[in-house]
C-alpha cells in the first residue's frame, strides 16, 4: 500500500532510546535474554525486577579492578559471560538486563580523583532507571568493597561515591549509549592494568585544565557540551 499525504510517521518517545538494543547493550543475546528472565521470574514487578538486576550487577559481577581480573570488557553480553567488568562496563550489562525487561535505563558518568583526592581525575560509570511512581533514578552497580557500599533505596540515592566541588563532579545527563571514550578505553587495552592507567576523563569547556591531560577528545553525542579527553600519567 502507498502511503497517501496524511500519513504520519510515528516519533519515537524519548524513553524508547533507553529501550533499545545496540552494539554495546546488546540485551537481545541469548544470555542476556536467559538473564533477564531468570530476574523476572514470578514478577512483573518493576521496581522488584530493578532491584534484583541491580543486586545481581553489584554482586556477582567483579569489579575489574578490584580483583585484578581480566579480560577487559565492554559488550554487555561479554560482562555477563565473563563475570567482570570496569564500572563502565558494568553500567551496560545492568542496562541491557533491565532493558530486555521493559524498563527504561541509561548511562551516567562522574568526574571522580583516580586517586585519593584531586587530580588526575577519571570518568565513574553509573546508571539512571526510569522507574514507575519514582521517574528517573541512579544508582550504582560497581560493586561494594570496605568504603565504598551502594544500594538500591529509591526514591533515595545511595550511590558509591559522594561528589563535592573540590573532588569532582556530578556530569548532568543520561545517555542511551555509552561515550566514545569510555568504549575505546575498554577496546583499546588488552588487560586491567593497562586500561587503568589510561582511564577516560572529561573536562568542561574549550580547553584541558590540567597539564597531564592528552588531546585526543571525542563528543559525548553531537548535541552535549562535555568534551571528552584521555588523561595520560605524568
Amino acid at each position: 500500500m502507498i502511503a497517501n499525504s496524511q500519513t504520519r510517521i510515528a516519533t519515537p518517545r524519548p524513553s524508547d532510546l533507553f529501550l533499545a538494543p545496540s552494539y554495546w547493550i546488546d540485551w537481545q543475546h541469548p544470555a542476556i535474554a536467559e538473564q533477564a528472565a531468570r530476574l523476572a521470574h514470578a514478577t512483573d514487578n518493576a521496581l522488584t525486577i530493578a532491584r534484583r538486576s541491580f543486586l545481581f550487577v553489584r554482586d556477582q559481577i567483579r569489579h575489574s579492578w578490584d580483583y585484578r581480573q581480566n579480560p577487559v570488557t565492554c559488550r554487555a553480553s561479554d560482562v555477563l559471560l565473563q563475570g567482570t567488568g570496569f564500572c563502565y562496563a558494568k553500567s551496560h550489562l545492568l542496562a541491557a538486563l533491565l532493558r530486555a525487561n521493559g524498563i527504561a535505563a541509561g548511562l551516567c558518568y562522574q568526574r571522580l580523583p583516580a586517586g585519593k583526592s584531586g587530580a588526575p581525575f577519571c570518568l565513574h560509570g553509573l546508571n539512571a532507571i526510569l522507574l514507575p511512581g519514582i521517574g528517573w533514578h541512579r544508582v550504582d552497580a560497581r560493586g561494594n568493597m570496605p568504603g565504598i557500599r551502594s544500594e538500591f533505596t529509591p526514591p533515595v540515592e545511595k550511590l558509591a561515591f559522594e561528589v563535592n566541588a573540590a573532588d569532582g563532579v556530578d556530569i548532568p545527563g543520561i545517555w542511551a549509549e555509552p561515550w566514545h571514550s569510555v568504549v575505546d578505553a575498554l577496546t583499546r587495552y588488552d588487560t586491567v592494568q593497562e586500561t587503568a592507567l589510561h582511564l577516560p576523563d572529561a573536562i568542561q569547556g574549550d580547553k584541558p585544565a590540567d597539564a597531564q591531560w592528552g588531546s585526543r577528545r571525542s563528543p559525548a553525542t553531537d548535541s552535549s557540551p562535555i568534551n571528552v579527553s584521555y588523561w595520560k600519567p605524568a
